[in-house]
């Protein structure tokens, strides 16, 4: 609301008023435009259009049709009678005298800056229907504004008004820009058209159409790869070869029905072909253009409506009516020209374009109902002691809640209507406007096109408009310059998709649980994998563990049987049964790599075989040292044998191997312990469950066992011509070479395969060098011990090593 006004405006009203006194005095009185009534309601339509007069005139008819349904019917307004004054509204120039003499009183206007002084003289009429357009209502509504006169429009779309800070007493029967836009784009996404030009007219409408439609378009695929705003000055020629130089085929035209004629009448005349036309409901229902010579040939044309709501005894008002003639011979004058409705027959008027009728029809109602319940109108009187002014009837109004031709009519918070559709037409080939569809917003969203009815250029085939073609399912867009309809594609890789309802132009990762194939527009969930106990190869390497673990106590109690013999004392004698003890802790470790692996499973697969079996190699270093000292060293260094014999040197080197293992173990643990791991680069629909490989644990360990495998490899070759019949460090470099061969084995499939049964292939390699010991080194022993005992004794050695001896000495 209005409660002061500057001063300015004041200086230019009372100017206006000047003028106003001037009108009223050239003023001829016409029965057309004016009728008595106890109250009174202002008219304001473009009559005399200089380019189209039926259009016009015919809504100004159902205005005046309106009134006297209303006062002849004795529900309504009983005893109340309702007059009229209308004014030609065709110019912004000489609009306010016809406005100013709405809101004035004998010739006078009261400023809204004295509103208690004398509020019987606010205004003359009680609310004003009109005008059309957005750009005619932005330059008269103000001014009934500040009086609080409620203003009904029948035509303004603009979405300013719905800014009650600015029009608190603006209402309007037709739907703002804001929901023709909505139609319109809902076409566009409907038949999947991205590239479009949006022609808009340079006017309140228009760019207020243009600035609804981008802001309706940004979170959608639809670019607007073209707007021209349309004047007088607009170079058609131009603008029709920039629209094919950028292969656009969809022309959305949001103008007046003028600007749009002008618009058609030159792609006509300029042979442009091949397009699809979007009209707004200025337009989309013109009875001249569809009959138009080569109107074909310009493509298809679809377009939003006003809905036709036939009004019962319209048409029979105006066969009847004579008075569309009297302006003539009263000599009326409005806007410099001279009424010529002579020149329009009744058919002229019943059969022209309908659009806007309906918002005509509801709006001289809607003001009706809101005196109604002004007056507190019952059966058959209303309330004359009531004094009704402007502000009561808006209050009335915003409360609407009526049926009229079976719509309910309601105003919401911003004076927009609560009622009505649009329809979706097409302009078909012989020259008639065809309804294809409707667009509802109440009481809820209700969207129907018939695609069938539709006859397209393409002979039956919805043409297409994009910049780029749309990507293959599984290809992600990436824009090429400013509009995001002009893409290249690219496949997404292994482990992404591209989310078709979401993000057209991004490859999202697959969860750590997921996995895709390239080119792939959803994830798919991994296959957990892992070797069970119940796994048939899981089974057979426990039981050759557990076989192992028995062989190794029968061994180990068959030399203890036997330990005093040659043969067992020649094996290492109390060393053979560390050797055996280790072996059968290091055996540990094939248990745990089945099942799911865990933090301490994953442990204990290799700490056991790595710590114990350091010790038989350590052993085995030893005793092949130990060898070749015996055979080659003690008689060539005989001081060295001797310190070595004097000190335990063999018992030194195993108890140092132990201990710099079991340190380095708890070194390399302490700070990265292996854990499990869930391998998915090789297998990207699996998931391998496995253990870290552990490099910070295990490096250094494995170092060290490595070297304790080649030193004592060293040392048994050098011993490889030793006496055949007492060759241990031939059976130990036989054994090394059995286990250099199984780990070189294992290293060459988990380069070529880490699927699940990896597991059971380390298991494998690690039973295998523990059985390479069992069965190279002691079985021998055992052979000898059981079947050929007549070799285990004393006397078989001492000549076996007398014949050594004598063989190197000479």
């Amino acid at each position: 609301m209005m409660t002061t006004t500057m001063p300015n405006f004041l200086l230019s009203l009372c100017i206006l008023e000047s003028l106003l006194h001037a009108f009223t005095e050239v003023n001829v009185q016409a029965s057309e435009f004016q009728l008595e009534g106890d109250y009174l309601v202002g008219g304001l339509f473009d009559i005399h259009h200089v380019m189209f007069p039926k259009i016009y005139y015919r809504r100004f008819q159902v205005m005046r049709f309106s009134v006297e349904e209303i006062n002849n019917s004795t529900e309504l307004l009983p005893n109340v009678s309702l007059g009229y004054e209308i004014f030609d509204h065709c110019s912004d120039i000489q609009n306010f005298p016809a406005t100013l003499n709405l809101i004035s009183v004998n010739g006078s206007i009261q400023p809204w800056s004295e509103p208690h002084k004398n509020l019987s003289r606010v205004s003359k009429v009680i609310a004003v229907v009109g005008p059309f357009s957005s750009t005619e209502t932005l330059t008269v509504a103000p001014l009934f504004m500040m009086n609080l006169i409620p203003i009904v429009s029948y035509g303004a779309a603009s979405s300013a008004f719905s800014e009650k800070s600015k029009f608190p007493s603006f209402l309007r029967t037709v739907h703002s820009n804001k929901n023709i836009i909505e139609v319109i784009v809902n076409i566009i996404l409907h038949f999947n058209w991205r590239w479009v030009a949006f022609l808009n007219s340079d006017d309140e409408f228009g760019i207020d159409g243009l600035e609804l439609f981008i802001k309706r378009t940004e979170n959608t695929d639809i670019c607007m790869a073209y707007i021209k705003l349309l004047n007088d000055n607009v170079n058609y020629t131009r603008m029709f070869k920039q629209i094919e130089a950028q292969k656009i085929n969809i022309i959305i035209v949001f103008a007046p029905k003028r600007t749009a004629e002008a618009l058609i009448e030159s792609a006509i005349r300029l042979n442009v072909t091949n397009k699809v036309w979007v009209a707004g409901d200025t337009w989309s229902l013109n009875e001249k253009l569809p009959k138009e010579k080569g109107i074909r040939n310009i493509g298809t044309v679809l377009g939003v409506s006003q809905p036709v709501v036939a009004i019962p005894g319209f048409n029979d008002f105006i066969y009847s009516s004579k008075s569309w003639n009297d302006c003539e011979n009263a000599g009326q004058k409005f806007c410099n020209e001279f009424c010529n409705s002579s020149s329009l027959s009744a058919e002229d008027i019943v059969f022209i374009d309908p659009s806007f009728s309906f918002p005509v029809y509801s709006a001289v109602h809607s003001v009706a109902n809101a005196l109604h319940n002004v007056l507190q109108c019952g059966v058959g009187k209303c309330n004359s002691n009531i004094t009704v002014y402007p502000h009561m009837v808006l209050a009335e109004l915003k409360k609407s809640n009526f049926t009229l031709l079976n719509q309910s009519i309601q105003f919401d918070e911003n004076g927009n209507p609560k009622f009505g559709r649009y329809s979706i037409v097409f302009w078909n080939h012989s020259g008639a406007i065809e309804e294809i569809g409707f667009y509802t917003f109440f009481p809820s969203i209700n969207y129907v096109i018939d695609n069938n009815k539709i006859q397209w250029y393409t002979d039956g085939k919805v043409p297409s408009s994009q910049c780029s073609r749309e990507c293959p399912k599984g290809y992600a867009k990436r824009q090429n310059g400013i509009h995001k309809c002009c893409f290249a594609c690219e496949i997404c890789p292994n482990g992404t998709f591209v989310n078709s309802t979401d993000d057209h132009y991004k490859c999202v990762n697959c969860k750590d649980t997921e996995w895709s194939a390239e080119g792939s527009t959803s994830c798919s969930l991994r296959v957990v994998e892992y070797i069970p106990f119940t796994d048939i190869g899981a089974i057979l390497i426990m039981c050759g563990a557990w076989s192992f673990i028995g062989l190794t106590i029968a061994t180990s109690v068959l030399l203890a049987i036997n330990y005093n013999t040659p043969v067992v004392r020649s094996a290492g004698g109390p060393m053979c049964f560390l050797i055996l003890s280790c072996l059968t802790l290091s055996s540990l470790s094939v248990f745990f790599y089945f099942d799911k692996p865990t933090e301490c499973f994953c442990i204990l697969r290799s700490l056991p075989f790595i710590l114990f079996y350091s010790v038989c190699l350590a052993c085995f270093v030893v005793r092949s040292f130990q060898i070749v000292c015996i055979f080659k060293m003690a008689a060539k260094f005989p001081m060295l044998y001797s310190w070595w014999m004097k000190y335990h040197g063999q018992w030194l080197l195993i108890t140092g191997t132990f201990v710099t293992q079991a340190l380095l173990l708890l070194i390399g643990y302490s700070c990265g312990p292996p854990k499990p791991y869930n391998e998915t680069l090789w297998y990207p629909e699996k998931i391998i469950l496995s253990c870290e490989i552990g490099l910070k644990a295990n490096s250094g360990p494995v170092i060290l066992l490595l070297f304790l495998a080649c030193l004592c490899f060293i040392f048994s070759y050098m011993g490889k011509n030793l006496p055949k019949n007492y060759n241990e460090a031939e059976a130990i470099t036989f054994c090394l070479f059995l286990l250099i061969l199984t780990w070189i084995i294992f290293a060459t499939v988990y380069m070529l395969y880490r699927g699940k049964h990896i597991q059971t292939v380390n298991a494998l390699a690690v039973l295998s060098s523990l059985y390479s010991f069992l069965l190279w080194y002691f079985l021998p022993k055992c052979y000898i011990i059981i079947f050929q005992s007549q070799k285990n004794t004393q006397q078989y050695f001492q000549g076996l090593i007398q014949n050594y001896t004598k063989t190197i000495s000479q």
